[in-house]
């Protein structure tokens, strides 16, 4: 008997020490780019609002330590807040964005420094800390919620350097090519049951739960995202002069603010040039386009004759095996992503073309699932059966309704420590300034 339970002892000992490993890489990877991304830039652009639609820069900057302090320092840990007084100024629903610069924010260095303290205290309670005996701690969850929080952050941030005016101060390597003979433009995805959801992810967040049964009439999907020269054609053919393709939101919306194309595009000697991060440049057509609004793609969707794919149409696409009947974590299997599998974690500043990242199919063969550009679908985002909200009800369950629409797959822009095949994004429907594209589907019955 006390053999068997040395034995489990050492195990459970193991374990624990790999999901410090664990969650000790994914804060120190999340950590580095948010140091790349405020260390770009001098302190003056870290204060300026480069969009009302966004915070200053070293408002996240600051707002990523706070919540470290708040859920690692003080909720796991159990110890006293370190700066209290600036809980109200870091809390992300009581002040709108285009109110933050007015706020008394810590200055840059005060904010490196205040981050930089929290971390320490954070490394060092990672190392003693149990991943076990509360839901906050199984599985170590509560420090990947926070890796992926800070992610999440830095994806925001991108955003923002992308809507700065000026050089650019970003750079890294064009995403590599893969070639490939002709894909088909479409593949069937056969209906029947599929399981959609997790109950067994461990840092899967609360609005992926729990995995259920849901059932799909067969459907047809674009094996690749939307590109830009497709997108060029329905723009060429009046696509937005023409009222018939529109919801009547998105009608209003465009008329009112005169868009003609996606955002960071213009028009220029007959020739369609985009702004990436300080370059222009022309339009590459064979790129999944991106920066349009739901109410874009839903348009380009009905000119094509097809349209979005709802939700569960995107994760059985994305999941689902139909050899074993199972629900696999990403489209190639259960392997975490690595840099064959998808265009993620900003190791480039832009998408891959269209066909890119073979070993990254699905089971059917549908291609750039994860990375490249969030997808949006038909989809409101709406609880699963049986969701419950953990491990607050600020992160999802105040956002469900149908307000927002729901983006799947993870652009460039996303670190795969928060991008799976259950990961749910959502965001209003005239957003623009995301890494936001689309792919396109159509029911089977209309063969």
């Amino acid at each position: 008997m006390t053999g068997t339970t040395d034995a489990g002892a050492m195990a459970g000992a193991e374990d624990a020490e790999a999901l410090r490993s664990r969650a000790l890489e994914a804060l120190t990877t999340a950590r580095a780019r948010t140091a790349l991304l405020t260390d770009s830039v001098e302190d003056d652009e870290l204060t300026a609002q480069h969009s009302p639609l966004m915070s200053p820069l070293v408002w996240d900057l600051a707002h990523i330590g706070n919540q470290e302090e708040q859920w690692l320092w003080r909720e796991v840990a159990g110890r006293e807040a370190l700066r209290p007084e600036i809980d109200p100024l870091y809390d992300a629903f009581a002040h709108p964005r285009s109110e933050r610069p007015s706020l008394p924010l810590l200055s840059p260095g005060e904010a490196r420094a205040y981050t930089a303290d929290v971390r320490t205290r954070v490394l060092d309670v990672l190392a003693g800390a149990r991943m076990e005996g509360r839901p906050l701690l199984d599985a170590g969850f509560a420090f990947g919620m926070i890796a992926q929080h800070e992610q999440q952050h830095d994806e925001t941030m991108l955003i923002t350097h992308q809507l700065r005016t000026g050089p650019a101060v970003l750079s890294a390597p064009p995403p590599p090519v893969h070639p490939s003979g002709p894909l088909p433009e479409e593949v069937l995805v056969p209906g029947g049951p599929f399981t959609m959801g997790t109950s067994d992810e461990p840092w899967a967040l609360d609005n992926e739960r729990p995995a259920h049964i849901r059932t799909v009439a067969a459907f047809h999907i674009d094996t690749v995202p939307v590109t830009n020269g497709s997108y060029l054609a329905f723009m060429a053919d009046g696509g937005y002069t023409d009222r018939r393709w529109w919801h009547p939101d998105g009608w209003a919306q465009i008329r009112e603010h005169g868009v003609t194309a996606p955002l960071f595009w213009r028009q220029e000697a007959g020739q369609w040039l985009r702004r990436r991060f300080g370059v222009t440049e022309p339009v590459p057509e064979e790129e999944p386009v991106v920066h349009v609004s739901w109410y874009e793609a839903d348009a380009y969707a009905r000119w094509s004759g097809r349209r979005l794919p709802t939700e569960a149409e995107w994760e059985k696409a994305a999941r689902h095996d139909p050899v074993s009947g199972r629900s696999r974590r990403y489209p190639w299997g259960d392997d975490d992503p690595g840099p064959d599998h998808a265009n993620l974690g900003q190791r480039h500043l832009g998408p891959a073309r269209a066909g890119s990242y073979p070993a990254g199919a699905s089971p059917l063969g549908v291609r750039q699932l994860i990375g490249d550009v969030w997808e949006w679908t038909a989809s409101d985002f709406l609880p699963y059966p049986g969701f419950r909200p953990f491990p607050y009800k600020e992160y999802s369950e105040v956002f469900f309704g149908p307000e927002y629409k729901v983006l799947r797959g993870g652009s460039f822009a996303v670190d795969a420590v928060a991008c799976r095949g259950t990961f749910r994004n959502w965001d209003y429907p005239v957003r623009r300034q995301i890494f936001a594209g689309f792919r396109t589907a159509r029911s089977a019955e209309l063969d």
